[in-house]
């Protein structure tokens, strides 16, 4: 039997359902600005090339499993329409078996702004109400400033943010981004970092 193939759909911004707990505000804000900055022609352009990959859920609820800063930044930004790939339709589904179907597919980030693995029932119903993680505006910033390379593996963001999370405190983050980014830079090359997705470190010996 052929797979159903995905489909591209028209969707309200402010009903998609997130997969994850957090995102990272600096991010958020990044994407906020070149939004700001693009004129009429070019957001519009932009929002026709952009598709955000989801599932339909239980009780016909369409959960996004990217590109969740991007959305808030949109949503922030008073846009309300958006393009949606329908990657499967789960919608016979209860909740019960829906999430864990999920988690086997790699859609799904129930982690805290701690770095814990909480219950699905923690993930928000709104991208409004996602919890920052400043570990993973730390790890998004070093990804774009050649800490690591792009990678296709599920949340590699959220991985180096853990990575991250035990090497850099908090307060320094808060309190001088620059210098935790810097930090962050020499911890991204050493050899404790070799297992994480986008690595461009050095192998020794």
């Amino acid at each position: 039997m052929t797979p159903a193939k995905p489909q591209l759909l028209k969707a309200r911004l402010e009903n998609l359902h997130p997969t994850q707990l957090t995102v990272g505000k600096v991010e958020v804000e990044l994407k906020r600005k070149h939004w700001s900055q693009l004129g009429k022609k070019a957001r519009a352009a932009a929002l026709a090339e952009h598709w955000f990959p989801g599932v339909l859920g239980p009780d016909q609820r369409y959960y996004i499993v990217d590109h969740h800063h991007f959305g808030l930044a949109l949503l922030e930004e008073e846009v309300s329409r958006v393009r949606l790939l329908l990657l499967k339709d789960l919608s016979w589904l209860t909740p019960a078996h829906f999430w864990p179907v999920l988690d086997h597919h790699q859609w799904v980030h129930p982690y805290d702004d701690k770095g814990q693995r909480r219950d699905f029932s923690a993930i928000p119903p709104r991208l409004t109400q996602l919890q920052d993680d400043p570990y993973r505006s730390l790890a998004g910033e070093l990804r774009r400033q050649g800490g690591y390379a792009k990678d296709a593996t599920p949340f590699s963001e959220f991985l180096w943010a853990d990575y991250l999370r035990p090497r850099i405190a908090l307060k320094r983050i808060v309190a001088d981004f620059p210098q935790a980014l810097a930090r962050a830079m020499k911890l991204a090359r050493l050899q404790d970092a070799r297992y994480l997705p986008g690595w461009s470190g050095v192998i020794n010996g």
